[in-house]
Parts: C-alpha cells; structure tokens; sequence
C-alpha cells in the first residue's frame, strides 16, 4: 500500500500546496481577490467534475486489464480516456463568457462578483488539459507507476507557484494581474502537465506492449463500457460537488468576510484533505488488481490498511486544527496587516473546529467510496449521492434565508453531510457485493481459482 499510496499522496499533496500558496499569494495581493477564488473554482471544478468523473475512471479499467494480464488493452483504454478530453475542451472555453450572470445571480456583491467572472473565465482554458492529464495519468496509476505520477504533478505545481507569484504581482516584466494571473498560472500548468505525461507515456518500451499505436483508434465497444461505467463516476462527482459549490454559493451571500474565512479554513485543510485523494487512487488501484486476478481477500486487506493510514493522519491533523490552529495560518499572517487580519483569523479558527470533527469522517468517506469505485460498485455511490446531496443544500438555505442562522449553520450542515456519507460507503463496503463485480469485458478477466477438493474421511473402512 505504501509503495504505491506514497508518491501519490506526495502528488496530490503538491496539488494542495499549489492551492494554498495560489490563495495565500492572493490574500496577500487583496482579501476580496481570495476571497473570490474559492467560489469561482468550486463553479469551475463543477462543470469540470461529469468528463473528469469519465476520464479518471479509466483508471480502473487500466488496474484490472492489468491485474488480468491483458496489458493489449491498456493503450485502447487510455486514449477513449484522452477523447473524452479533446471533446469537452471547445465546451468548456464556449462556457467561459457565461460566468457574469451565473455570479450575479448567486447575489455576490459586484465587486466579489467581477473577481470572480475573472477566476473562472481564465481557468476555463486549461479545462481540457486536466481531463486529458486524468486519462493519461491513468496509464501508470492504473498499472501502480506512481512515481511517475508524483514527479510529473509536483513539476506540474512548482511551475503553478512560480508563475502565481510573477503574474499575480507583476515580475520579472510582467504586469500584475491578480486573481487572472492566478487563473492563466493554473491554466499553463495543466497544458504542461498534459504534454508532460504524453511524453513519458509514448516511450519505444511502452508503444509495443501495451498497444499505444494501435490503440489510438477510437472503439465504440470499450468507450460505451468506460461511459456505461464512469458515467456514475461523473455524474456523482458533478452533483457532490454542485450541492458543495451551491453551499458556497449561499455563504459567499453572507458577505466578503464570511466567504474569506470558509475560503481560508478550506485553504487550510486541503494541506490535509488533498493528500487523501492520493490515497484513494491508491486504493482504487490496488483493489481493481486484486479483483482483476480475482483476489477480493487482498483488495480487503489493501482497503482497510488505506484507512488506518488516513485514519491516523486525519486524526493527527484534527488534534492540530483544535490545538495549535495559528501554526497553519502563519503563512497568509504574513502579507497582511494585522487590522486587514485579525477578524479573518478568529472567524477562521472557529471554522477549524467543524473541519476538525468532520475530517476523520472524511478519511472513511474517501477510502471506501475509492474501494468500490475500483470494484465498479458505481450505482450505489451515485444513488447514496442523488438521495443525500440535495438534503444540505435545502438545509442551508432554509436555515440561511428563513431562519438567519448564518454562517455557523452552513458549516454545520456540511460537517453533518460528510459525516454522512462516510458511514454509508463503510457499511456497503462491510456488506461486501463488491468482491463479485468487475468493470472489464468478462472475457478478460481471469478465472476463481477452485477451491481444492475436502479431503476424504475414513469412516468403518469407507471413503466419504
């Protein structure tokens, strides 16, 4: 688990340094650009999320052509994937100049509004990018290559900090672009990181075996499996991260001070949370081998050592939210005023408390739901997500509007979905249908091994 989980939660947690110092850089050029940029991505992410869901799947056809030892397939498999990319990518720019109105009729004051449109419209032009990276990736986290993926993504951030402190301040002859020099900074990033993984991908030793010359046709059987199959991945995604950005959406109507605390708690926590989505991929990975040689005891085994790493990790970073919370907040302290800092930084320290009780939950939640995602139980995570989400947006608002609970009850409402959730996926996980299923063509998967025959019993000189 270690060997492969490390250098993807190393990958994923050099995503979170990259969104941390992005905010961090903004609050330090102005607290309304920050305060922007949390809304403006989750709505981006959100449109990102249905061919994102598609194209991360691949993953799991990749692990389990692998553990069934049809290594043929895995080319054909991830150049559906890449497709899924280059389609979407036009969609995306043509949904850039819609941002305004979406902005303004969430109620956001003109000003957080225009900062946002910004945010949004630039990020809209490494869309395609991302999707396409996800497929690509999917070649060597699929077959347990992450350090492959972890020098790549690391590169990948360091170039998005780098280019986040000249374009947004304005150096090295640039001119200072705040919040859109952020957006372009991630955007550059993601088309690097594309090319980045293309070129390792189509090394001389990988084309042959594993079909990446002719696997670049387009397969209608094998691109309805991975939509038949990451069709659920997708849409879950969409609609659990519609009902967050909704959430955020209300709270960004509480006012810029409101907005920059979740903003902040959340910058906060990705240092912690976004690891685990490297863990995760992990287990997807491990648990789609195992079932694809037909060993579901080890994909067991694989799954509950994930959550005892997460759950120690989480558990260590809750004791730190409630314990020692100014330690994470040292870095945005420091290009601010104190007048410019100090409210923001109560407001926040309160917020941790409610990441702080959730976050464990979270760590179940993200194991167990990346384990039946890797068997191919898809169905019953969208189905839990289309019952559950649209509870807390209804909460929120009627608590938010009719009530004037506030800010407080928003972040109760998502400590209480979260929390949710991870008990859900880890009573289907203990239910175990998950060891039977398998997203590959049954033709390519391998066989239970028999069990051995009972031994013969000698009863008054009788074999039974």
């Amino acid at each position: 688990m270690l060997a492969v989980a490390l250098p993807l939660v190393i990958s994923t947690g050099s995503w979170s340094l990259m969104h941390f110092a992005d905010r961090m850089f903004l609050l330090w050029h102005n607290t309304e650009a920050m305060a922007a940029s949390m809304p403006a991505g989750l709505a981006h992410f959100t449109l990102l999320c249905f061919p994102l869901g598609l194209a991360t799947y691949v993953n799991t056809f990749v692990a389990q052509y692998e553990g069934a030892g049809r290594p043929e397939r895995i080319g054909l498999a991830v150049w559906q994937g890449v497709r899924i990319g280059l389609w979407a990518t036009p969609l995306f720019i043509l949904l850039a100049p819609c941002a305004p109105h979406l902005f303004a009729a969430a109620g956001h004051p003109p000003k957080l509004a225009s900062l946002e449109s910004i945010y949004f419209q630039t990020l809209c032009f490494g869309a395609g990018a991302a999707v396409m990276s996800a497929a690509l990736a999917s070649f060597f986290t699929g077959r347990g290559k992450t350090r492959v993926v972890m020098v790549v993504d690391c590169s990948a951030s360091l170039m998005n900090v780098v280019l986040d402190y000249v374009w947004i301040f304005g150096y090295l002859g640039f001119p200072a672009m705040g919040i859109e020099g952020a957006g372009w900074a991630t955007a550059a990033s993601q088309w690097f990181k594309m090319l980045v993984y293309w070129r390792l991908m189509m090394r001389p030793a990988h084309i042959e075996r594993y079909g990446l010359v002719s696997g670049k046709r387009f397969d209608a059987a094998l691109m309805w499996r991975i939509v038949r199959f990451g069709f659920p991945n997708g849409l879950q995604m969409f609609v659990e991260v519609t009902a967050f950005t909704a959430i955020n959406l209300l709270v960004g109507a509480l006012g810029p001070l409101a907005m920059a605390a979740t903003t902040l708690a959340f910058n906060v926590n990705s240092v912690a949370w976004v690891p685990m989505i490297g863990m995760g991929i992990a287990v997807s990975t491990l648990v789609g081998q195992q079932l694809g040689h037909n060993r579901p005891e080890l994909a067991a085994r694989a799954t509950w050592t994930a959550f005892w790493m997460g759950f120690a990790y989480m558990g260590t970073m809750a004791l730190v939210y409630v314990v020692i919370p100014d330690v994470l907040l040292l870095g945005h302290k420091a290009g601010t005023t104190p007048e410019q800092f100090d409210a923001l930084r109560d407001l926040t320290i309160v917020l941790l408390r409610f990441v702080a009780v959730y976050c464990v939950f979270d760590a179940m939640n993200m194991i167990f739901v990346s384990a039946l995602k890797g068997a191919g139980d898809m169905r019953f995570v969208l189905l839990s997500t289309m019952v559950i989400s649209p509870l807390p947006i209804l909460a929120a608002w009627f608590g938010i509007r009719y009530f004037d609970l506030g800010l407080l009850w928003a972040w109760a409402v998502v400590t209480a979905w979260i929390s949710t959730l991870g008990i859900i996926y880890l009573a289907r996980f203990l239910q175990g249908r998950w060891k039977a299923m398998r997203v590959i063509e049954p033709e390519y998967a391998i066989e239970p091994t028999p069990e051995p025959p009972e031994p013969a019993v000698a009863v008054g000189g009788e074999s039974l």
